[in-house]
Formats: structure tokens, C-alpha cells, sequence
């Protein structure tokens, strides 16, 4: 099954989820300020999506760090950042039977949930 994680109240997962609903596509969804994230999971993602690509740079939670962490992204740091602060993932991070992607984007979606 598919599963969605993110925040509820984030327009964009709100956004992806209304587009899985208006086209059927069954999926769990996870809230990270509710049920959290754990290291395994992050790693997880990060052995397929880049450590810049999941983490959102453009949220107050990044711009409140301090520059020496913001220059130096690596995928340990991104684990921690993602486990001390849920809020700084980028959103929704989708899990496709162990295929992971972030963000969303209808046209991408079209090609990866409807075309097969």
C-alpha cells in the first residue's frame, strides 16, 4: 500500500491527497507531528532521495539553523535535522512499495500512479 507522509495542515500534502482520492489510489497516510519518524526511516528515504532534495531549505525551521550546518548537508546530518524536527522534511515523502519520492507534482503523479 501506498503511504503518505507529512503534515496535515500542509497545502501540499493536502494537495496530494486530494489528488489520490479524486483518482482512487488507496494510501495510508502518517503524520509526522503525530505518530514521528524514526532514523531507520530516514535513512531509508536518504538512500534514495539526496539529503538537499529532502530537506525543505525554504521553511523557517532551515533558516533558523545555524550557517555551519546549512553548509555542511550531508545525509547524518540530515537524519538528525529530520528526528529533532519532523517540520523539515520536505512533504509529502511517499512510499511506493519501497520506492521513495518527495514533493508533489500532478503531472509526475500522472506517470507513476495512473500510466502502469
Amino acid at each position: 500500500m501506498l503511504v503518505v507522509y507529512g503534515i496535515p495542515n500542509c497545502d501540499t500534502v493536502k494537495k496530494a491527497k486530494k489528488y489520490l482520492e479524486e483518482n482512487n489510489i488507496e494510501f495510508q497516510f502518517h503524520n509526522f507531528k503525530k505518530d514521528g519518524v524514526d532514523k531507520t526511516q530516514v535513512e531509508a528515504w536518504l538512500s534514495q532521495i539526496p539529503a538537499d532534495m529532502l530537506i525543505n531549505k525554504r521553511g523557517t525551521t532551515w533558516r533558523a539553523l545555524p550557517d555551519e550546518t546549512k553548509q555542511n548537508l550531508t545525509a547524518e546530518v540530515a537524519v538528525e535535522l529530520a528526528l529533532e524536527n519532523p517540520s523539515i522534511i520536505k512533504r509529502p515523502v511517499v512510499d511506493n512499495q519501497g520506492q521513495f519520492s518527495v514533493g508533489f507534482k500532478a503531472q509526475d503523479w500522472d506517470k507513476a500512479f495512473l500510466s502502469e
